[in-house]
């Protein structure tokens, strides 16, 4: 047997498609039986244009004349299942072209996947980054950031001492009658509006809002960062508060009437509960803050005399004589009024 012979068998014998092509004709001169195999059904023609419909000839012959070689792939069906052919011409002289074709079908099943995969993590990914968002953006509702970042850094939080800082308390006037005698759903609508406005107040004044019971809304100055002006930024928030209200009860069939109470002193911040997490704050200026809002009538605010001596120079106060304040004995008590 010659050594052409030998060559010619190996060459049948590969696992992939091989073909040679005249270069100036383009028709296929040999063909192995890999090649054959593959595209025998495919078409019996000798030309390679009618072989391979979808192949840029002018682009190969381009290629071939300025690199000596092209590569290309092809898809078509064989036996209800695609196959993706990698087709590769190098130019072996001026007269013959090999095509050497390899089966890639596999390998782009493979990338598919890899690719299927690499979607689906970065969708969870995506998913997972947005859910801790709603998270974080939910502890924020409930915590002040400081507060937060130390819950988020070692998982508690250690209780803390802040002193002093100024208390709000607020209480809506006939809150009870009017969820009994309106719709619900409107109650709570406008009950979330107002209050997305007082947070809003709040922000402008540097005072953190702490938690809303019902109708019972406290916020504080001066917690987390200690803040010199705490009992200026509460008093101008309380005022602004009644001025919301009063605005918008003009423009609402709904009117809304509250209590106010202003304190100041120590309290300690916390996070309390192991499933279900609320931040509280526990301490006298607390529970003075809550006394006083009960001498409140609708639309007042009722200041602590120690509040009112550090205030009286900047706002409108009226002392209305001493007062027994449950827990705390006699005391002096002041209306703070909006002088605008």
């Amino acid at each position: 047997m010659t050594i052409e012979a030998i060559n010619e068998q190996l060459l049948r014998a590969i696992g992939v498609g091989v073909a040679l092509l005249d270069r100036q004709t383009f028709q296929f001169g040999f063909s192995n039986d890999t090649f054959d195999e593959w595209f025998s059904n495919e078409n019996q023609s000798t030309q390679l244009q009618q072989l391979f419909p979808d192949l840029d000839v002018p682009a190969m012959q381009e290629s071939l004349a300025t690199n000596g070689r092209h590569t290309s792939e092809i898809r078509f069906k064989r036996k209800r299942r695609t196959l993706i052919i990698a087709l590769d011409f190098t130019a072996a002289n001026e007269d013959v072209v090999v095509l050497v074709c390899q089966n890639i079908t596999r390998i782009k099943e493979l990338e598919s996947m890899i690719d299927s995969y690499s979607m689906m993590v970065e969708r969870n990914t995506r998913e997972l980054k947005r859910e801790k968002e709603q998270v974080e953006k939910l502890l924020l509702n409930i915590m002040p950031r400081s507060v937060y970042e130390e819950f988020k850094t070692f998982g508690v939080v250690t209780p803390q001492m802040y002193d002093p800082v100024s208390v709000l308390m607020l209480d809506f006037v006939g809150f009870t009658d009017m969820v009994v005698s309106q719709d619900p759903s409107v109650t709570v609508t406008e009950l979330n509006d107002i209050y997305s406005a007082f947070d809003r107040i709040g922000e402008q004044f540097g005072c953190e809002r702490i938690k809303t019971i019902g109708d019972a809304y406290i916020t504080v100055a001066g917690l987390p960062d200690p803040t010199p002006d705490h009992a200026k930024a509460i008093a101008n928030t309380a005022i602004r508060f009644v001025r919301y209200l009063t605005r918008r009860n003009l423009s609402h069939p709904h009117q809304w009437h509250c209590r106010i109470g202003l304190s100041t002193g120590s309290v300690v911040g916390s996070v309390v509960g192991i499933h279900k997490y609320v931040y509280d704050i526990f301490g006298p200026a607390v529970n003075l803050a809550s006394r006083l809002q009960e001498f409140s009538e609708p639309m007042q605010i009722s200041v602590q005399d120690d509040v009112a001596h550090v205030l009286k120079d900047q706002f409108d106060l009226e002392n209305v004589g001493a007062k027994t304040i449950r827990g705390f004995g006699e005391q002096d008590v002041w209306l703070l009024s909006d002088n605008n």
